[in-house]
């Protein structure tokens, strides 16, 4: 059985866009994963299809409606899949919970616009909400594509090589090493000696060693959590 995601949107033509392409638009090509897209529109109210409201307590901006919503959320078929909306709010999205999705059954997605999301259905509905980052979009359909973009590249098959999923930014609580290729020598700037030297060993501690040091520059936070998870002294 395919790995299945459901999303729903006020914009069904954003799908499955850049994930009809490349490693994932193959694996969609053959049945890997699939994908259905629910207009949020259609369960809307009134002559107008009416999908949102003011917030009550004033302010500015529009609320997607509670009742509306939840019509559109009981016509998929969620199954054992998680319900996850995407606002700014959310907890971060991360390599690890890609890696959690990618070994379930699928996913359905609300992507929200305005204001967001009247709390209640939320709640009622028990769902999860996933940020992938500290910035505001006018939408959650960026963030949909994304999230599915990081963990279809996890399904078995998708990748070439499954060293692939390993040896890359977050998987150990480790950003990435840097990669050369040839030419070996590129306007004066010569390939680490290292990487030529054939000693796959010797290479292993360079690249380890890079991704502590780049880890430990630009993230702070996230080298602090592999130290701890190693055991090792800052």
């Amino acid at each position: 059985m395919s790995w299945r995601a459901d999303v729903l949107t006020l914009f069904p033509a954003m799908f499955p866009g850049p994930l009809g392409e490349s490693l994932a638009g193959k694996a969609l090509r053959d049945g890997t994963w699939s994908l259905t897209v629910t207009d949020i529109r259609d369960f809307g109210l009134g002559r107008h299809r009416a999908v949102d409201d003011t917030p009550f307590g004033g302010g500015a901006g529009m609320v997607l409606r509670a009742d509306v919503l939840d019509a559109a959320i009981a016509s998929v078929e969620r199954g054992q899949r998680p319900l996850i909306f995407l606002p700014p709010r959310g907890r971060p999205l991360t390599q690890a919970r890609a890696r959690e999705l990618s070994a379930g059954p699928g996913v359905v997605l609300v992507c929200g616009r305005f204001e967001g999301f009247d709390q209640r259905v939320i709640d009622a509905q028990g769902a999860e909400e996933l940020s992938i980052g500290d910035y505001v979009l006018s939408g959650g359909e960026l963030p949909a594509l994304v999230l599915l973009d990081s963990v279809i590249r996890l399904l078995p098959g998708v990748m070439g090589s499954e060293a692939s999923g390993i040896e890359e930014s977050h998987a150990a609580s480790l950003l990435e090493y840097p990669h050369f290729t040839r030419p070996a020598t590129w306007q004066g700037r010569d390939v680490p000696e290292v990487l030529t030297s054939g000693n796959h060993a010797a290479i292993a501690k360079w690249r380890l060693a890079q991704s502590r040091a780049v880890t430990q520059a630009r993230r702070p936070d996230l080298y602090a959590h592999y130290v701890a998870s190693q055991g090792l002294t800052p």
